[in-house]
């Protein structure tokens, strides 16, 4: 995998493992997402392949992965909400059906707020 979306990824996993302050840029989030996709296509392969051989071991596999990856996940979605000036508590949006979720992933993309906000300074303008 190229470095840049690694850099990312282990930025959120490393460091900001259970940090729920601050804001994360789009960036961060979505190079986050993407290298947390590839790894899920890659673990449920292993575990399709080691479900023939034992069903146990693979539903471990799988959540064990899932497990691993719960805080940071929820981590840098908590931190791009604050990007875009909304609380963590706009999280349980998700669980409206349909128009939730979609007003979600809407906040998720949105640009940053420009100036500094309650959570901190514009992670763009900082160096």
């Amino acid at each position: 995998m190229n470095n840049e979306f690694t850099k990312w990824f282990f930025m959120c996993v490393r460091y900001k493992y259970a940090d729920f302050s601050g804001r994360a840029r789009r960036k961060e989030y979505w190079m986050y997402t993407l290298v947390y996709c590839i790894l899920l296509c890659i673990v449920t392969f292993i575990a399709t392949f080691l479900q023939d051989m034992e069903e146990l071991i693979a539903n471990s596999l799988l959540f064990i992965f899932s497990l691993a990856l719960l805080i940071p996940s929820i981590a840098v979605a908590v931190r791009r909400l604050h990007d875009v000036g909304r609380s963590a508590w706009w999280l349980l949006i998700t669980f409206v059906p349909i128009l939730g979720t979609l007003y979600f992933l809407y906040l998720l993309v949105k640009d940053s707020q420009p100036d500094t906000n309650m959570w901190g300074a514009n992670p763009k303008t900082i160096t």
